[in-house]
C-alpha cells in the first residue's frame, strides 16, 4: 500500500544527507555502467569475428592441389597434382549425407571486351552452387542453372566492378561480352562481401570454360559446404578424409602437406569458438566482478547508513513504531537510491556505446551493443541486492531495545 508519510520521509533523508546518497548511487551507477560497457565491447569483438567468417559460407571445405615434395609409389618428388572432374564427382559422391552445397571452379585469366572497353579478368568456371559458397547476392538477373551446364551455354555472371568497369549505362543483363574471342550473354549481376576484387570475378558454366580449354576436365579447386548438421570435430574430421582419400587417388604421400591441401573452416571456427567462449568468460567474469564490487559497496553503505540512525531508531520504537515499519523504511530507501543509481549507470553506458559505435572497428570492435535482456538481469541483480543489503542491517537495528539504541553514541 502507498505510504505517503514514508516516502516523505525517504525524500526527506536523501535531501539531508546528499553526499552519502551520491557515493552510494556512485558505486551502483558505476558497476552497471562498467558492466554495460564490457558487455558491449565483448558483443562488438564476437560480431566482428561473425562478420568475417560470414564473406564465403562458414561450413565451407576448400580442396585444391598443387605439386608433390616425397616420392611415392615409384612416382617422383616435384610432380604437379592436377585434380579433374571424376575427382570432384568422387569426392562429393563419397558420404553425400555429409554434404551440402558444392561447387568445382576452373579458374583462369582473360582478356574481356565490350564496346570499346577492355580489361583482363579472372574468369571462374563453376555449378550453381557456387553462389551459396561465395554467398554472393544477386543485384540482376540470374545465376547459374544446372541446365546451362548441361548445354554448355555461353552464358555469364558478372561482378559488380565488372560493371562498373566495362557496362557503365543500363542494365548489363542480356548483352554480350567477348571473352578471349567467345562471345557470352550476360545473365546476371552479382555483389560479394569479399570486396572489389571479388566482384571483378565472372563466373561461367564450368563446362563451357572447360570445353573453351580445348576439352580439358582439369578442376583447380574443389568446394564442398559440408551439412551443417555436423559437429566442428565432425567437419575437422571429414575434410581429413576428404583429403586422403584424395591423396590416395592421386598416388601422393600420406605425409606429403603439399600435394593436395585442404582449407577447412570448421578447424578456424572451433578455434573462434574457443576463443569467444574465452573471451565471454573474461568479460562475464570482470562483468560480474563488476556488479560484486557495486553490491559490497552498497552493502557496506547500508551498515554505515543503519548504524548513523541507530539512535533515530531508538526514538521511533520509544515512541511505538514496530520493527516491521523500521525495516520497511531503510529498505524502501536503499531499493530507491539502487534503482535510480541504476538506471542512470545504465543510461550512461548505454549512450557510451553509441558513441563509440563503430569507430572502434580497425580494432576488430563492430558494432558493440549489449542486449536488454543482460541489462535487465543485471539490473535487477543490483536492485535485489540493494534491498538485501538494505535489509540485513535494518533487521538487526530492529531488534536492539530502545534504550540502548538511545546510548548509541
Amino acid at each position: 500500500m502507498f505510504d505517503l508519510d514514508r516516502w516523505q520521509e525517504i525524500f526527506s533523508s536523501i535531501r539531508s544527507n546528499v553526499l552519502r546518497t551520491v557515493l552510494s548511487g556512485f558505486t551502483v551507477a558505476l558497476g552497471l555502467f562498467i558492466f554495460v560497457v564490457l558487455f558491449g565491447i565483448g558483443k562488438g569483438l564476437q560480431n566482428a569475428f561473425t562478420e568475417g567468417f560470414a564473406r564465403d559460407a562458414q561450413n565451407l571445405i576448400t580442396i585444391y592441389t598443387g605439386k608433390t615434395t616425397l616420392a611415392y609409389k615409384g612416382l617422383q618428388s616435384d610432380r604437379t597434382v592436377i585434380m579433374d572432374n571424376e575427382d570432384y564427382d568422387f569426392l562429393i559422391n563419397t558420404d553425400k549425407e555429409k554434404v551440402g552445397d558444392a561447387s568445382p571452379r576452373y579458374t583462369t585469366n582473360l582478356m574481356v571486351k565490350y564496346g570499346k572497353e577492355s580489361g583482363n579478368y579472372q574468369i571462374n568456371g563453376a555449378e550453381p552452387g557456387e553462389k551459396v559458397i561465395e554467398n554472393r547476392k544477386m543485384l540482376d538477373g540470374r545465376y547459374l542453372s544446372p541446365m546451362d551446364l548441361a548445354k554448355k551455354q555461353n552464358v555469364a555472371v558478372i561482378g559488380r566492378m565488372v560493371q562498373r568497369d566495362l557496362i557503365k549505362n543500363g542494365s548489363p543483363v542480356g548483352k554480350d561480352l567477348d571473352i578471349n574471342g567467345t562471345m557470352f550473354k550476360v545473365i546476371g549481376v552479382f555483389s560479394d562481401d569479399g570486396g572489389d576484387w571479388d566482384e571483378r570475378h565472372i563466373t561461367v558454366p564450368i563446362t563451357t570454360l572447360q570445353q573453351m580449354k580445348k576439352g580439358s576436365d582439369t578442376v583447380s579447386t574443389a568446394y564442398i559446404a559440408y551439412n551443417e548438421k555436423l559437429t566442428p570435430q565432425e567437419a575437422i574430421k571429414y575434410g581429413d578424409e576428404l583429403k586422403d582419400r584424395l591423396k590416395a587417388r592421386k598416388n601422393v604421400a600420406p605425409d606429403d602437406e603439399n600435394g593436395v591441401r585442404v582449407w577447412n573452416n570448421a578447424q578456424n571456427m572451433n578455434e573462434t569458438f574457443q576463443f569467444m567462449a574465452v573471451l565471454t568468460l573474461i568479460v562475464g567474469f570482470i562483468g560480474l566482478g563488476t556488479l560484486l564490487a557495486g553490491i559490497i559497496g552498497i552493502s557496506n553503505i547500508m551498515v554505515y547508513i543503519v548504524k548513523e540512525r541507530t539512535k533515530e531508531i531508538g526514538v521511533r520504537k520509544a515512541i511505538g513504531a514496530k520493527p516491521r515499519s523500521i525495516v520497511a523504511l531503510i529498505v524502501q530507501e536503499s531499493v530507491v537510491i539502487t534503482v535510480v543509481s541504476g538506471i542512470v549507470g545504465v543510461a550512461v553506458g548505454v549512450f557510451a556505446l553509441s558513441l563509440i559505435g563503430d569507430s572502434l572497428e580497425e580494432y576488430f570492435i563492430k558494432s558493440p551493443s549489449v542486449g536488454w535482456g543482460t541489462i535487465f538481469m543485471a539490473f535487477i541483480a543490483l536492485v535485489c541486492s540493494g534491498l538485501i543489503a538494505g535489509f540485513v542491517p535494518a533487521y538487526r537495528a530492529s531488534r536492539i531495545k530502545p534504550i540502548e539504541a538511545l546510548r548509541t553514541e
